[in-house]
This record gives C-alpha cells, sequence and structure tokens, in this order.
C-alpha cells in the first residue's frame, strides 16, 4: 500500500493533468489516464486504468486509442497473456508534437474554413444600406484579421514541428557519429 502523501501527490498530478487535457481540448478522462500511465513505475492494463481512473472500460479504452493516436502511449504486449498493456511517452518534445500535429490539422483548418465561410458571406451580400455597408466593411477587416491570424499560428506551429524535425535529426546524426568513433 502507497504512503499517504505519495497517494495525494499521485491523484493531485492526475487532476491537475485533467485540467491540461481539457485546455488542449481533450476530455478531463484523457488527462487523467495519461496521468495514471505517466506515475506508473510498470505499464498498466485497461482494467488498471478502469480501477485507477474510476471512469467506464469503454471511456479508458476510447481514450487510450487516442493517447496512442497522438503518440503519448505506447501498447505492448506480454508473452502469455491476451491483455494489452500501456506506457507513457516521456519525451515532452514528442508529447507537444504529438498535440500540436493532431490540433493543427482539424482545429486550424476548421477556424480558417469558418472564417473564410463568413468573409465570402459577408462580400456576398446584396445591396445594403449605408448603415449595413459600414459594419460590412467592419466585419471584413475584423474577418480578414481572424483569418491572417490563423495562418500565422498555423504557420508558426509548423515552424515549432519543422524545429522538433531538425532537433531529431541532428541528434540521430550525432549519435550515429559517436556509434561510428
Amino acid at each position: 500500500k502507497m504512503d499517504g502523501t505519495l497517494q495525494q501527490a499521485r491523484e493531485h498530478t492526475i487532476q491537475g493533468l485533467s485540467v491540461i487535457s481539457q485546455f488542449w481540448g481533450f476530455s478531463k478522462g484523457m488527462g487523467a489516464i495519461y496521468g495514471a500511465i505517466y506515475l506508473s513505475p510498470d505499464p498498466l492494463s485497461l482494467d488498471d486504468l478502469v480501477k485507477q481512473v474510476g471512469i467506464t472500460k469503454g471511456a479508458v479504452s476510447t481514450n487510450l486509442r487516442q493517447l496512442a493516436r497522438l503518440g503519448l502511449v505506447h501498447k505492448q504486449t506480454a508473452i502469455g497473456d491476451r491483455r494489452d498493456f500501456y506506457q507513457a511517452e516521456t519525451d515532452f518534445w514528442k508529447v507537444v508534437r504529438g498535440i500540436l500535429q493532431e490540433r493543427r490539422k482539424s482545429e486550424f483548418d476548421r477556424a480558417l474554413h469558418t472564417v473564410s465561410e463568413s468573409l465570402a458571406m459577408v462580400e456576398g451580400a446584396g445591396p445594403l444600406d449605408p448603415q449595413d455597408r459600414s459594419k460590412a466593411r467592419f466585419y471584413q477587416q475584423r474577418l480578414r484579421r481572424l483569418a491572417d491570424f490563423f495562418r500565422r499560428l498555423d504557420t508558426l506551429v509548423g515552424a515549432v514541428l519543422a524545429l522538433e524535425d531538425l532537433r531529431g535529426s541532428a541528434l540521430r546524426s550525432i549519435l550515429r557519429k559517436t556509434n561510428e568513433g
């Protein structure tokens, strides 16, 4: 049995990761599952996670698939055991990269598409009276600025991801040279 203070620290961390998970647009359960796996010295099974996190088996399974797709957890098998076990990714650059890649694909595209559609609606509006023409110009200005912001943010995220690729390839090159020498 774990010391009370250690148990409290573990639960506090899992709770904090649940909040961070929501901030990034994921479920609280996803953060809690990652926290439980991250703070486990041994890989955890689906049943272990259901007990530790206190959410349904279906919810744990769904969240594990998403965590695996993002690269935050890795599935392992044990010889003689039909269950899957999960270990946390501990390279936080990889974690951030996985989250940014996932968010970039869906969220930026959706946001930019919505803003572009709204701008097209404003620009395609029929004959307007002077007051509405003024409002239409205001909307166009604001929507163009918003679209520009999303494009720049997408470019920035792309640059961060590219830097991570460079970091990884540079590290592999250094390790290769070290092993050759």
